[in-house]
């Protein structure tokens, strides 16, 4: 179980992703507003922190940045889960430290398993 923060705008798309990762058997927390995702992140340090990209208040590439420059926090991985696809956009999130890239809509049993892979992929990094 992994204790999960998406941080997502739109309510719907908010319930469907903590519903299928709930059932994956994992905690997430749903927060609407970008900066105040940052601050909760920073404080409640997740295992993996899943980001829109266009949010109220910080944008999910600008959460990403500012994490990635934390101490404690840089190592925290980051799914960006957007409906903006597109070469330029996916290059822009890997080099600002995003750990993947899944654009919506998606498939849920793909959502499980990206998550499932980018929370394996982080437990050879750490070690």
């Amino acid at each position: 179980m992994a204790r999960i923060i998406y941080v997502e705008d739109d309510e719907l798309v908010g319930e469907l992703v903590q519903q299928v990762l709930t059932e994956a058997g994992h905690l997430v927390g749903v927060i609407n507003h970008g900066t105040l995702a940052y601050e909760t992140i920073a404080f409640k340090k997740p295992d993996l922190v899943i980001l829109d990209r266009g949010l109220p208040g910080m944008q999910g590439v600008d959460i990403l940045t500012a994490l990635r420059r934390l101490p404690g926090l840089y190592l925290t991985p980051v799914l960006m889960l957007t409906a903006k696809g597109g070469e330029a956009s996916v290059d822009e999130a890997m080099e600002a430290g995003a750990n993947d890239y899944l654009v919506k809509p998606f498939e849920p049993e793909e959502l499980v398993r990206r998550v499932e892979q980018v929370l394996r992929n982080n437990l050879f990094r750490r070690a």
